[in-house]
């Protein structure tokens, strides 16, 4: 048997019998399903170092199956600010959900990459929470290869400075409107959230004005 020593987000915890669990993980190689055996118990020292809302440094025993056997586990981060806000709780639990459906089509390891910023962030009550929705529904139809075009509207056409666009719903893209509710103020907004982490975006100025329609358009794109 061979073992494996890597960083995990825990998914879901499942128990199993009087005092396992089964946990399916994230982990920069993709994701993972393992048996943490006796972690129910009062003195287990596995325990501790599988939490939820963390980032955990795992060792992991390989058999002949696909369900690994957990030898070893330490909190590296935990991001316990996230359980003193509702709302970014039940952000992080959708995004968790979401993930762990999508790594089931498409097991990237870009996907730890993604919800270990979507945590770090929901843990720093300065950043909005509607900035990191934003940031992972963008990032999360990106990895499942429908990313929304920020270069070109639903008829293929160059977006341009000066016109104003509408998310089209069922085109999956930008149309330009006259009356459209995107400017170019929000494409520059958004393209950057493409390629910047979340504490960055966080302190740029006037963001408050174009984020609700950035995360209208993303979300209605993502359809999570």
């Amino acid at each position: 048997m061979t073992t494996i020593r890597t960083r995990a987000i825990v998914l879901r915890r499942t128990n199993y019998g009087e005092a396992d669990r089964i946990l399916q993980l994230l982990t920069p190689e993709g994701k993972r399903s393992v048996m943490a055996k006796g972690v129910r118990r009062e003195k287990s020292r596995l325990a501790g170092g599988i939490e939820l809302f963390a980032i955990s440094d795992i060792v992991i025993m390989e058999g002949k199956g696909d369900l690994g056997i957990l030898t070893s586990a330490r909190l590296v981060q935990f991001y316990r600010h996230i359980l003193e806000d509702y709302d970014g709780m039940q952000f992080a639990y959708e995004a968790m959900k979401q993930v762990g459906k999508a790594s089931e089509m498409m097991d990237e390891p870009e996907w730890y990459d993604v919800l270990s910023e979507v945590l770090m962030a929901l843990d720093v009550r300065s950043i909005p929470l509607q900035l990191v929705q934003t940031w992972f529904y963008l990032h999360y139809a990106d990895l499942l290869g429908h990313g929304l075009s920020l270069t070109h509207d639903v008829n293929g056409e160059v977006l341009l400075a000066d016109a104003r666009y509408t998310y089209d719903v069922s085109e999956k893209g930008l149309r330009e409107s006259r009356s459209g509710e995107l400017t170019a103020d929000h494409v520059k907004f958004m393209r950057l959230i493409s390629v910047k982490s979340l504490k960055i975006l966080a302190q740029i100025g006037g963001i408050e004005l174009i984020l609700p329609d950035c995360w209208l358009a993303a979300r209605q794109h993502a359809a999570v």
